[in-house]
């Protein structure tokens, strides 16, 4: 085959240049350059402007002939090429030639869109960025096979080897800032569902979470299910406890199974509901039952514990339950976590 090919590039110009494009993209590929260094050989070689777009992320890298960034207003493209990845278009490759296309540039497109994808598949998208929510939403679906779920963590940049965790998030701060300082220094990637932040992470520091974020951090392996243990885990965050971890409730995360109605109808949550109109009662209550004490609930409501004494009587009162013995404790603080899962946005 290759005496063949030797010999028609006697023959013919055109495919002696074919081959040498090959051989060009052959090069670089055996040098495991980046997408960077692979679009300025591409526009050095077409001896125009080059261009490469990932989908997954919305990178752009546009470099002009003389191996600089592009920054005059973007051309039409001249011809265009599909990155493909395991049948999968992950991005664009492109020319921006001034007249019409050269007779190379299919040769040209082609081999550069294939070493593009080889780029992508080996150094992925950049560490720290918002994602697609799209590729998110396929890598964490329940409905999402195998070889797809795989697909997808790997044009987000995540290893095969590394492992995934999922963490459904509430924050006014942005996602990506969050996901940067959960997880500084490995792949990280983040995006908006409906209402819900997503960050996928290769380690998650739950102390690094910043201040007035909710977070719900899923335990299983497989990123289905960690996210479904991780939105369930964010329902039971609190002020006083922002940050949860899935396998930290255990037999608690039964109660996010009840039917709302069948909560509603309580008698202990219905009796919860109508203390929460007043903050005081509701914050007393909620100190009483996260410390189990009511000295130590005095000592984070910063009161003298005769006055959370009388605050407690008004409140079994209230609910008819006797909060000083064990079991009322353990009926107001199942009845006061079922009741913030009634409205847990």
């Amino acid at each position: 085959m290759e005496a063949l090919a030797v010999r028609l590039s006697g023959l013919d110009p055109y495919v002696d240049g074919v081959i040498r494009v090959v051989a060009f993209y052959d090069t670089l590929m055996r040098r495991r350059v980046d997408l960077a260094a692979l679009t300025r050989a591409s526009a050095g070689l077409a001896e125009c402007v080059a261009g490469v777009r990932l989908h997954g992320t919305g990178r752009v890298i546009r470099v002009a002939p003389d191996g600089r960034e592009a920054v005059a207003p973007a051309q039409p493209a001249s011809g265009t090429g599909p990155i493909l990845l395991d049948d999968e278009e992950i991005g664009t490759v492109w020319l921006e030639r001034a007249g019409p296309p050269g007779p190379l540039d299919g040769a040209l497109l082609e081999r550069f869109a294939l070493a593009a994808a080889a780029a992508a598949e080996r150094y992925g998208p950049a560490r720290t960025t918002m994602a697609d929510p799209a590729l998110v939403e396929l890598a964490i679906g329940a409905d999402t096979d195998e070889a797809g779920r795989a697909r997808a963590l790997r044009l987000l940049g995540f290893a095969a080897d590394l492992p995934v965790h999922v963490v459904a998030v509430r924050s006014r701060l942005p996602l990506d800032q969050v996901g940067g300082l959960i997880c500084p220094a490995r792949p990280v990637k983040a995006a908006v569902l409906a209402d819900v932040g997503v960050i996928l992470a290769t380690t998650v520091d739950r102390a690094r979470f910043p201040r007035d974020v909710r977070a719900g951090i899923g335990a299983a392996e497989s990123p289905d299910r960690s996210w479904r243990e991780a939105r369930t885990a964010l329902r039971f965050t609190t002020p006083r406890r922002p940050v949860v971890g899935y396998d930290e409730l255990g037999a608690l995360a039964l109660l996010a199974e009840i039917p709302r109605g069948a909560s509603r109808d309580n008698a202990d949550v219905a009796a919860i509901a109508r203390i929460a109109a007043n903050p005081e009662d509701l914050e007393t209550l909620e100190a009483y039952c996260a410390t189990g004490s009511l000295r130590r609930a005095a000592d984070v409501l910063h009161l003298h514990h005769s006055s959370v004494a009388r605050r407690l009587d008004h409140l079994t009162k209230a609910m008819g339950v006797e909060l000083t013995e064990p079991t009322g404790l353990v009926r107001a603080g199942l009845a006061l976590t079922a009741w913030r899962l009634l409205d847990d946005s």
